[in-house]
Order: structure tokens, then sequence, then C-alpha cells
């Protein structure tokens, strides 16, 4: 499944309406630094899209719709003088003056351009992961969203193809040592890229009211950038690589690139710790649950002594409960105000009701993979709808589809929607977008992103959803196994030379995951890094805070305050945040 259709989604998140300055030591009138401090953010952001022009066209930004950043080291200068340029710039502000909103803006800004120095100079990941070279998701982006004119789109759209040719050669000249697998993955995604120039390019053309000879011109320019990606393929089929890059990045580098992506409060090592400790909790509360529940579901038949083989048991046997293929979406949409009504009814946080989610059948473009994601509107588009994309089983064997329902039974639909919906990604979503803080929607926290919508599964069960039935609860205690064996997974495969046996055997085995959902995590951890780690990181921290506050307040305590003030300094990673609401 997609957790969240993740670029448009952490574009859309900003502060809410307690934002930039409500937290601060000033008053209402901006100081004049907070006044400069403004006036550098949207300078900064207006240099940013200038440089990514990729970036903004999906963020909604259309003024460089018709630039394409060749991947040379010219590209990697410039951007080396942008970050240490505006690094400068930072300097010049003294941070005590600022309020607590742009503090964190500032850190934000940033982490980024430290990020950015890092990512060129040490990871140098352009030499051998071959897979950031792909242009055909932005060209699909421009022609499937409806943001402009079909003729408008298509007139930029050409302006980027015929810089194709050259972006590929460049590509080639970075390539060195690449690792196997990322090449693999290169090869893979850009030949099913290809359908984008030789289907939807000439679909949408056809659908134009572009005269002939300008519909030539794109059309001979969509030609030579398939000539140019079937080039690059064939280039990483031949070109010699006697000693291929591991995909794994190594100790360092981990670290490194685990502290500029989750910025954290804590080492990538420590949340290691943390999440085997957790494993070890969980197991032992499924098996409590587990033996409990037995009787009832087997009768006098003895149980397995293995306690982990008693928990499979356990929960292959509730699993065999779920929605047909057919009603997936329809169940979806029943619970909604299901959700809806639990949170206002225990008083865990306002709901919006102005704001409804959509609930559709996921679209043709981001078809491929069953499930469910949100698609939420960028920076720029604040007033559009927001999605809950639904896949459809449509298609699927009897055996594969079975399998997914099981997968994603009665009790884990529920806990997925909360995930995706009510109160997760959705309701802080919302929150977010109440603000105009830029900076927060565009270098916004993934960690914290994922890392609250993993809390509110846990907090809408400690107030009694789903009556505190244990199968709910042992069903919740595996599915938020693998929020924690991600983070396992990520670090053990990366800094601990896990073998995929290994990977099999923690996921299948200790965290009760099918073995076509587990092959599938070994895949997604060979061809990224750090990522997985964001949901029990994100959890984690959000968890510990909630428990200071209650240390703090003690009897004044009040949850709804809690999540409130909480989602108020929007997409901000949690370290910042707690330094904020323990003040």
């Amino acid at each position: 499944m997609k957790f969240i259709t993740y670029t448009l989604a952490i574009l859309g998140l900003g502060v809410a309406s307690c934002g930039p300055g409500s937290h601060g030591k000033q008053s209402s009138v901006d100081t004049v630094t907070n006044q400069k401090f403004k006036a550098y953010e949207d300078q900064f952001i207006e240099q940013l899209w200038k440089e990514n022009p990729e970036w903004a066209t999906q963020v909604g930004f259309h003024q460089y719709d018709s630039l394409l950043t060749i991947p040379d080291a010219k590209a990697r200068t410039l951007r080396l003088e942008f970050s240490k340029r505006h690094l400068d710039s930072l300097k010049g502000f003294d941070l005590n003056e600022l309020n607590l909103s742009q503090q964190t803006d500032y850190h934000l800004i940033q982490n980024y351009l430290e990020s950015n120095i890092w990512s060129i100079e040490e990871e140098r990941s352009y030499e051998w992961n071959p897979s950031s070279y792909n242009v055909s998701g932005l060209i699909a982006f421009m022609l499937a969203e409806n943001y402009a004119p079909l003729a408008t789109r298509l007139e930029a759209v050409h302006q980027r193809l015929v810089k194709i040719p050259a972006y590929y050669e460049a590509a080639k000249k970075q390539v060195k040592n690449p690792a196997l697998v990322l090449t693999d993955l290169a090869i893979q995604q850009n030949l099913g890229g290809l359908s984008v120039f030789e289907h939807d390019l000439r679909d949408s053309l056809k659908s134009s009211n572009l005269s002939a000879a300008e519909q030539s011109a794109i059309q001979k320019a969509s030609n030579q950038a398939v000539v140019a990606i079937k080039g690059f393929i064939q280039f990483l089929k031949t070109n010699p690589n006697p000693a291929p890059r591991s995909f794994r990045l190594g100790q360092e580098l981990y670290e490194a690139k685990f502290n500029f992506d989750i910025q954290s409060g804590s080492t990538a090592a420590q949340i290691y710790d943390a999440a085997i400790a957790r494993k070890s909790y969980l197991h032992g509360e499924m098996y409590k649950i587990s033996k409990d529940l037995w009787p009832k579901y087997f009768g006098s038949t003895l149980p397995p002594r293995d306690s982990l083989l008693l928990i499979r048991k356990m929960i292959d046997t509730l699993s065999v409960n779920h929605v047909e293929a057919a009603e997936f979406q329809t169940a979806i949409e029943a619970q909604i105000p299901k959700l809806v009504a639990f949170v206002k009814e225990k008083d865990l946080l306002y709901i919006d009701d102005s704001k409804p989610l959509v609930v559709r059948k996921e679209p043709a473009y981001m078809a491929g993979v069953a499930g469910a994601s949100i698609s939420a509107p960028g920076p720029y588009d604040k007033g559009g709808n927001t999605y809950y994309n639904v896949g459809s089983l449509a298609g699927w064997s009897k055996e594969a589809s079975e399998s997914y329902l099981r997968e994603y039974n009665h009790y884990i639909l529920q806990i997925l929607n909360i995930h995706e919906a009510i109160p997760g990604h959705y309701t802080q979503l919302v929150y977010a977008n109440q603000s105009p803080s830029l900076i927060k929607s565009i270098l916004g926290n993934g960690a914290m992103i994922e890392g609250w919508a993993v809390y509110t599964e846990q907090m809408m069960l400690e107030n009694g959803y789903g009556d505190n039935a244990p199968e709910m609860w042992l069903m919740w205690y595996k599915w938020h196994l693998r929020t924690v064996c991600n983070a396992i997974l990520d670090y053990s495969v990366h800094v601990k030379n896990w073998s995929e046996q290994d990977a099999m055997h923690l996921l299948v085995d200790e965290a009760f995951q099918q073995q076509a959902e587990a092959a599938g995590k070994w895949k997604r951890v060979s061809v990224s890094s750090v990522q997985l780690t964001s949901y029990f990181t994100g959890y984690k921290e959000i968890y510990d805070l909630r428990e200071a506050v209650k240390q703090q307040e003690g009897q004044q305590f009040n949850l709804k305050t809690f999540n409130e003030k909480f989602l108020s300094f929007g997409n901000s990673p949690v370290k910042y945040i707690r330094e904020m609401m323990l003040k």
C-alpha cells in the first residue's frame, strides 16, 4: 500500500491558525527583524524555484515550467553556490530575535542547505544511483494535472522535451560504478516511462487545439527524447562496471543522512535500539492477547508452545474477516463518518466539517498498487480538494485478491483509515493548511507527517475505539510492528549489512507479514535509505512528547489541547515542536 502520495502531501502543510508569531514572545505586531526575515523567506523561495524548476512545477509554481536542469558538474556547482550563499544570509539573523515559528523556518532552511552541500560533496549518489536520472514522471505530471489549459502545458512540455537529449548525455557522464540494484531500477523505470512519450503525449496532442505544425514539432522533440532515453538504458546495460558500489550506505553516510532527512532529537543508532526494544514489548503484548483469545477461537485445542507461532495462528484466524473485493472502496467511504463521530464524541481534537475529504477511485495515472493514499493540494492551491485515493482489485487473481484482503482485514482496514484520514494524515493537512507559511509546506518534515498518523492509531484505541476488543488491539500491534520493523530493517541493511535472508526472517517470522509483502519491502530497502525510519521515529518522538507534557501539567493535562497545540506548529520536526511546547 501507499501510506501517502508523498510529494504532494508534504507540500500541502504549513502551520495552523495559531501559526507564525503566535507562539513567540513578540506582540502581534512583527518586530523589524521579523519583517526582514519574512522578506528573506520570500526571496529564498523565489530563488529556490529558479534553482529547482522541476520541483517548482510539481508544487504548483509554474513560472519556470520551460526549464530543465541538466544534471552535470555545472549544475552541482550552481547548487553549491546557492546553498552557501543562503547559509551566509542566514548568519545575518539572530535566532533569539525571531518568533518561535520563524526560528523553526530558520532551522528548516539551514537543514535543507546543509543537506544540499553534504549530498553533493559527501554522499555523491549522482555517481552511483542512476535511478535519479528520469524525466518521465515530470512530463507525466504536466500532462495529467489540469493546472493550465492543455495547449499551455504542451508548449511548456515542448520546451523541456528539446533539452532531454542533453539531460541524458550529461547523466551518462556522471555515472561511475553504480550499484547494481539501482542500475536495474533505473533501467526498469526509464523503460516504463517510455509510455509517457509514446502514448500519453500522443493522446494529449490529439486532444489539443494546437496546429498541425505545432503538433509535428512537439512530436519530433518527443521522438528525440525517446531515442535519448533508450540510449541511456542501453548505456546502463552495456557500460563496463567491474567494481559496482554497494547499495548500502554504510554507518557514516547513514547517520549523516538520517540527521538531515529525519531531523530527530536522537541518532539513527538510538532509534534502532528503541525499535528493537519496542519489538520485544509488542511480541509480549501480542502473546498475552493471543493466549487469552485462544479458547474463544480454538476451544480445547492445545496452542503451539512457540509464542510467535501462537501469535501467527491467531492473526491468520482473525484475518479471514474482511470485506469483499468489490466493496473495498465502499467500506472505506462508509467508515469515514464513523471516525469523525468518534473523534467528536471523545473530544480528541476539532474537526473542520467545511473541509470534506473526497474518497475516489485511484486515478489511472496513479495506478499500480492497490491500497490507499492521500493526494493533497500544494502550497499554491490550498483551496483545492484533498482526495483519498482507493486502489482497485479489478483484474487481480482470486488468490492474490484474497491474500491482499486478509492483509487489510476488517480490523486493519479501520486502522488504515485512521492513519490515512481521520484523525491522521488528512486531519493534519487541514490544520496545517490554515497558515500562509510556505517554508513549512515546502521543507516540511516527513517524520512528523508519518509520526502523527502512526500516533493517532494508538491514540484512538487508547480512547476506546473498537470497544477495546482484544482482537482490535492484537491487529493494531501487528500493524504497528510494520512501523517498528521498518526502522530495524533499514538500519540493519544499510549499517549492519543484513542479507535478504536476514530481512525476510524479520518481516515474515517476527512481523507476521505475507511473503510477497516482505519481498516488496526488501526491494524497497535496497533502493532507498532512511525514509523507512520516519514512521517509527516520528511516532516515538510525538508519544514521548505527550508523556513529557503530561508529567509537566499533571492533572491539568488535556488530550485535545495537546493534540491541537501540537498540530498548530505545522509540519515542523518534532524536536523543535518539543522545545516550543515544553517552554
